[in-house]
């Protein structure tokens, strides 16, 4: 009798372990996605408390994430060595999530399926993000009340220092490098095109070309998580996206004072 309780123990403690590695995964792939806080958290705990672990608690940073099914439960925790801006991940993990707490799926096949996703990559060619980045440049120029003759120097300018940046982040993997390397092959490009007469409007050509490069996403979360109560990770983010900038209003200024 006691051998039947002991091997229930075990099955029990293995399948607890087991789900809350599947939400820890859910977690950790939010995060690397870029997505808030809060909706990291959120998504975990309706995960946990549609199978029954309602006593599950999380705490999410930016770097990492703490989760436990319950008071008697074994603690897990994920690293987040690395973030990026993936909507699309973040929509298809929120869908299996919405699967998982309307019973749809199993937690077995909400596993499979966060562990396939994990292994995608969702991300445009880097090709289409440098064309789409040129275009978003030009645009911004008529946004920012700029003149349509200096939409191509922008376009050409914001594609080159996406790309930059895009290679830069692959090769030396510092942060905040890349963005003020690309800012300076704006700034860079920016003085060659007006000294040959291809542009006129010295700061629309620029801000229109970094536009591209300024961390949006990343400040919009930072507040999204200070109004539902994350400071540390509100903070966090915040000051990342800050330097982010702070490296790009750099990297133009210092080819401003150069020329």
């Amino acid at each position: 009798m006691l051998l039947i309780f002991y091997e229930r123990g075990l099955v029990m403690e293995a399948t607890t372990i087991f789900a809350a590695d599947c939400f820890l995964l859910a977690g950790r792939l939010l995060m690397q996605s870029g997505a808030e806080t809060y909706r990291a958290e959120d998504t975990m705990l309706r995960m946990a408390r549609s199978q029954g672990y309602e006593d599950a608690q999380s705490f999410v940073t930016p770097t990492g994430i703490i989760f436990s099914a319950g008071h008697e439960s074994p603690t897990r925790i994920a690293q987040i060595p690395k973030r990026a801006t993936d909507l699309t991940k973040i929509a298809e993990i929120n869908t299996i999530s919405r699967k998982l707490t309307s019973h749809q799926i199993t937690i077995e096949e909400a596993h499979d399926q966060l562990k396939t996703l994990e292994q995608k990559n969702l991300f445009m060619s880097e090709f289409a993000q440098v064309i789409y980045a040129a275009i978003a440049s030009g645009c911004f120029v008529i946004l920012f009340m700029g003149s349509i003759s200096d939409m191509p120097a922008a376009a050409i300018a914001g594609g080159i220092g996406h790309w930059v940046c895009l290679r830069m982040n692959a090769i030396t993997k510092v942060k905040f490098f890349a963005e003020f390397t690309a800012s300076i092959a704006v700034g860079l490009l920016t003085i060659l095109f007006l000294h040959i007469g291809f542009g006129f409007q010295e700061d629309k050509i620029i801000i229109g070309a970094v536009m591209p490069l300024v961390p949006g996403v990343p400040i919009a979360n930072a507040v999204r998580d200070m109004m539902a109560g994350h400071f540390v990770s509100g903070v966090t983010k915040g000051a990342e996206a800050s330097l982010t900038a702070l490296a790009i209003g750099s990297g133009i200024a210092f080819v401003l004072i150069l020329f």
